[in-house]
């Protein structure tokens, strides 16, 4: 095919980077192009090749017309963090060309359409092009245009993974499943797939970029973080949801309305044995799922941070009249609206405290779907047992990129904790019931259920201040006694809130890092990356609020203690400051708040800067 424009080296290019299976792939597109199941397919098919990938989709929130990247890293060693650059780049978009060409790193690819001659601007001379003429075979092969437009993805899928050393059973394989028993689209697109192969392998030659068949991703499954916090709901319990629609939150209810049509369906009857809302807002959606705890049912909503400021008041009402609720927080970019497509951790102070007066709320930090789906499920627990709303804080990255993450386990015994309920047997018993009565020590009341007994057990539910019995007081000492034991609640909660991890540096070190969610992936590259310079830092992974006492005694053992979090005004610092009344000059911030996720690279070049400029310093006593 002579319209393929061979590798062209231009005068001064560094040697073309050489990597196996160890590299960074970017695809640039236009939103709705349909370009997001070609480029998903190929990060399919590395994984079947043996050989972890990381993938990310970045999108507008613009339904149409406007720039969107796909970001794949490959890495058998198994690092699922973003690295930060790019080693080969797909360049699709004119609208993008000049920032999508000065992504590359330095002896890295261009993969562009020859079928028109190159822009001259933003052409750099460090890297190598690889030039297919997507649209003439386009245009050759096919009259309608929207055909010449979603084959066009395929096309230049076949022509990649050809050039990367990706098996075309493997890609053909993945056509079929994608398309069961249909021939008739099966067909088409393995044609697409095969010209592109054809036009890289006979005019192209091979790249430095090589995908290798490993065996480094075993039975790890491939999921996205609303996906698996959904299925979680479901095996927490959860049997009613009311949502409204948000990015990027949306997908969490779907998928839990998907898993109850066959989880929550009474097989002899076909009754729906849940119910899902779509409410009006997301204030009605809060008060929904308040008063289905109320009734004793386990309900949650999803949303982000423009749904957690509206549900406020809700919040306090459940905090205070201490009825269960779960909220699945898929944070994105704000304030205001924001950036409603790209991912921060940016609610955890208005979560932690939310709503008006004195209030404090338990938030679980998942790190990826495993713990999305294993912390869905606690969090219903958590709620009955405390009695008060629980936020599962998830972000953008998690909730609605697909990772690679270990099976979802489930013991078979476990059984739902309830919590303190009073039963209708102990009330025919005549135990004395005081709906807000302090009982055990540790701030938790016993609740009744409505209609658990026709005589005894009543309470009146209220949002303003009442005493043990759930009477109405506005007296002084009783609002005091009451706002006491729901903190003694709280100190509780510390010890039902999954424990921090700790890893400890390969030498003694008087530096401490906290971290938490979807920046741990990056962050252990960059502990590694550090450890190579020479920097070596304790860790720790928050994995819930409030902070169990290790986080106190984490910070005490260390001199400095870096916080990195994807926000701006590092909101977990401020809250371990306020928690844990910890002196600020000892943690020092490393932010990452531009939307997209937090680098390795961008950590460990802050971290190792910092690091250098401080004085050498002896271990403190605790360190030691």
């Amino acid at each position: 095919m002579n319209e393929v424009t061979p590798v062209r080296r231009l005068r001064g290019v560094p040697a073309p980077i050489q990597a196996i299976n160890d590299f960074v792939v970017k695809f640039a597109n236009v939103n709705g192009s349909g370009s997001a199941s070609a480029n998903s397919m190929f990060a399919k098919a590395i994984l079947r090749m043996g050989v972890p990938v990381a993938a990310r989709n970045i999108f507008p929130s613009n339904i149409q017309g406007l720039p969107t990247w796909y970001e794949v890293r490959v890495s058998e060693a198994g690092h699922l963090g973003r690295r930060g650059g790019v080693d080969l780049m797909v360049a699709m978009n004119p609208q993008t060309w000049k920032k999508d060409i000065a992504a590359i790193e330095p002896g890295g690819y261009l993969l562009y359409d020859s079928t028109k001659p190159l822009p001259p601007e933003g052409v750099r001379d460090d890297i190598t092009l690889l030039g297919v003429p997507l649209t003439a075979i386009c245009n050759r092969a096919y009259s309608d245009p929207r055909q010449r437009q979603l084959f066009k993805n395929i096309i230049y899928v076949g022509a990649l993974t050809a050039l990367l050393g990706v098996e075309k059973e493997v890609t053909d394989q993945l056509v079929a499943e994608q398309f069961p028993g249909k021939e008739r689209l099966i067909k088409p697109n393995l044609e697409a797939l095969a010209m592109g192969r054809e036009a890289a392998l006979s005019d192209l030659p091979r790249i430095g970029l090589t995908v290798r068949r490993a065996d480094a991703v075993g039975d790890r499954i491939y999921v996205e973080g609303n996906e698996a916090a959904a299925l979680g709901a479901v095996w927490g319990g959860a049997t009613v949801c009311a949502w409204y629609p948000i990015t990027p939150s949306t997908s969490l209810a779907e998928a839990f309305m998907a898993h109850c049509k066959t989880q929550r369906t009474d097989p002899d009857t076909g009754e729906a044995r849940y119910a899902i809302i779509q409410a009006e807002d997301e204030i009605a959606s809060i008060g929904v799922v308040i008063g289905a705890g109320w009734n004793g049912a386990r309900a949650f909503t999803c949303t982000s941070g423009p749904g957690i400021s509206l549900m406020q008041e809700f919040v306090g009402l459940s905090y205070f009249a201490e009825i269960p609720a779960v909220i699945f927080d898929v944070q994105r970019g704000g304030p205001s609206t924001g950036m409603p497509t790209r991912t921060q951790q940016a609610d955890i102070l208005s979560a932690a405290y939310a709503s008006h007066g004195d209030t404090k709320h338990p938030l679980l930090f998942p790190q990826d779907p495993a713990e999305c789906f294993e912390m869905g499920a606690l969090a219903f627990d958590l709620a009955d047992r405390l009695q008060t709303t629980v936020f599962v804080m998830l972000d953008l990255d998690i909730g609605m990129n697909e990772w690679l993450c270990a099976p979802f386990a489930w013991d078979a015994d476990r059984r739902l904790d309830r919590g303190k309920i009073m039963t209708r047997e102990r009330l025919d018993a005549g135990e004395d019931f005081g709906r807000y009565r302090e009982v055990d020590g540790d701030g938790i009341p016993y609740r009744t259920l409505p209609g658990v007994h026709p005589e005894r057990g009543a309470y009146f539910t209220r949002g303003t201040s009442r005493d043990p019995n759930a009477r109405y007081s506005e007296e002084g000492s009783v609002y005091v006694d009451n706002m006491e034991r729901l903190l003694r609640k709280f100190e509780t909660a510390k010890t039902m809130i999954p424990a921090p991890v700790i890893r400890r540096a390969a030498r003694r070190t008087s530096h401490g890092v906290i971290y938490f969610g979807s920046t741990s992936h990056a962050m252990n590259e960059s502990l590694e990356q550090l450890a190579d310079e020479g920097v070596h830092l304790d860790a720790l992974r928050l994995r819930g609020f409030p902070f169990s006492d290790e986080v106190a005694k984490f910070i005490a053992a260390h001199e400095t203690v870096f916080v990195v979090e994807q926000n701006r005004d590092g909101q977990t610092r401020t809250l371990i400051m306020n928690e844990l009344e910890v002196d600020p000059a000892k943690l020092s911030a490393v932010l990452g708040y531009d939307g997209s996720p937090i680098t390795a690279r961008f950590i460990t070049q802050t971290i190792g800067e910092r690091m250098r400029k401080q004085p050498r310093v002896p271990m403190s006593a605790a360190a030691q």
